[in-house]
């Protein structure tokens, strides 16, 4: 006897939508086809809705210390928030420090996701310090462990976390040598640095100039400085949060000549622009990078058309209104960080609705692609033997996001009033139901630790 069966619905791929039942059983997909005549615990009628893989986000940043405060989300009202929106595994950034190691920090997040979690859960590990080169030997042991991937800063240089350009260079090498991946964040840290200073003797501290500080032109070039090791070491690279025309031209130009880079955008950069920092409430959109202009919008748009960008995430790190305020007089001051975890599923299925991409372009940007780039052997799709991480989308569901309606701990959001064509009704984690109509239904401690395969 099945656990499950979901009869009636159109299951979407990353390459096909077709009629399709599904069967599950101990939190696997067992069974596919038309009219599934077996015995099942519980029948669940899809028809008229599409079934679809849940998604994988894989850049968000819940209970993380930034700009003198935490995130507002904790581990647990992220990953409830997640399941509200389709989102079935998302990848935390735990961030290394000066004599700390790779192991004891994911061990110590461990702990804590292990009893909140509501969703399943991998991590990236932010390295900001090689400490004597042991963090490149116990990189070892890591991938071992399924920590496959690593990340950078090439910001932050006066908050201890940016890289230079050698160890950078050193972090691709050996996570090329042991079949790990890096991640990158790419902006010019000094460029910065100068402009911030500039405007601050100017006395211009709007949100405004946190655009103007971190322009299309600063993010480029790091893009491109980034781009330009991952060539000629041949080492693989993930770009995270691109967001500027410029690094992303430059990034497709080396996917036509083979380079090893992926692309990751996410919907702030695809929905906004800088005029947004132009707004009284300006400061609740300041991120890092910052949304760029009108012309990098639909550049943005243009490539995820075109299949040439390959994740679609969020960089989730939400913070209060009254920590927002804190920059009213002064935008270096201003937490940086927006919402978006229970909003990206949504937003590119809408899109998908509304026949600006396919169905099934959302599904590869959100669920196959970031399942198969980072080794997440059991997830991204809706066939025999992956988990049962299973979303059934309502085409015909309006939904206005809200603060009020959303799942999450902070006060506000920059998505308030976003209409939405289609919305998800239920989420299975594994198997079981999680969210259903507008509700949670799942619990702290479902969400499992998702070991990684390192790349052939």
């Amino acid at each position: 006897m099945l656990d499950l069966i979901i009869k009636g619905g159109v299951v979407v791929t990353a390459t096909d939508m077709f009629p399709c039942d599904v069967g599950v059983k101990d939190g696997k997909i067992v069974e596919m086809g038309m009219n599934l005549d077996m015995d099942a615990k519980e029948v669940v009628d899809a028809t008229g809705k599409l079934v679809l893989p849940g998604a994988l986000d894989v850049h968000t940043h819940l209970a993380m210390p930034f700009g003198g405060t935490i995130s507002a989300d904790s581990y647990l009202s992220g990953t409830r928030a997640a399941a509200c929106g389709g989102v079935t595994t998302i990848f935390d950034y735990p961030v290394q420090r000066k004599g700390g190691t790779i192991m004891d920090l994911v061990n110590s997040k461990k702990a804590i996701l292990e009893k909140e979690a509501c969703v399943d859960w991998a991590s990236h590990c932010i390295i900001t310090d090689f400490n004597d080169g042991q963090i490149l030997e116990e990189m070892e042991e890591a991938v071992k462990e399924g920590i496959t991937s690593y990340k950078c800063f090439m910001v932050y240089k006066k908050a201890g976390m940016m890289v230079d350009d050698g160890m950078f260079a050193t972090l691709l090498l050996r996570a090329k040598e042991l079949g790990a991946l890096v991640n990158v964040h790419a902006e010019n840290s000094d460029m910065i640095d100068y402009f911030e200073a500039k405007f601050k003797k100017e006395g211009n501290l709007s949100p405004w100039y946190h655009y103007l500080a971190r322009q299309e032109f600063v993010e480029a070039e790091a893009d491109r400085r980034a781009l330009h090791w991952c060539k000629h070491l041949d080492a693989p690279l993930y770009i995270v949060h691109m967001a500027d025309k410029e690094g992303l031209e430059a990034c497709i130009e080396g996917k036509k000549e083979g380079v090893p880079i992926y692309v990751e955008t996410c919907p702030q950069y695809l929905e906004f622009t800088c005029e947004v920092y132009k707004r009284e409430d300006g400061r609740n959109f300041v991120c890092s990078p910052p949304i760029k202009g009108e012309e990098s919008r639909q550049a943005l748009w243009e490539a995820i058309k075109k299949n040439q960008i390959d994740v679609v995430a969020t960089d989730h790190c939400p913070f209060q209104s009254y920590e927002k305020d804190w920059g009213i007089d002064d935008f270096t001051k201003i937490p940086n960080g927006c919402a978006g975890l229970e909003n990206m599923y949504p937003y590119m299925l809408d899109a998908a609705n509304s026949g600006k991409i396919t169905f099934s372009q959302a599904v590869a940007l959100c669920s196959t692609n970031p399942a198969r780039i980072f080794g997440c052997e059991k997830k991204g799709g809706v066939r025999v033997g992956n988990d049962a991480d299973i979303v059934i989308y309502d085409r015909d569901k309006d939904f206005t996001i809200s603060v009020n309606n959303m799942h999450s701990d902070y006060d506000h959001t920059i998505w308030e009033g976003k209409k939405l064509h289609g919305y998800p009704v239920k989420t299975f984690l594994r198997g079981q139901l999680v969210y259903d109509n507008g509700d949670f239904v799942g619990k702290p401690g479902m969400g499992r630790f998702v070991k990684r395969v390192p790349r052939s």
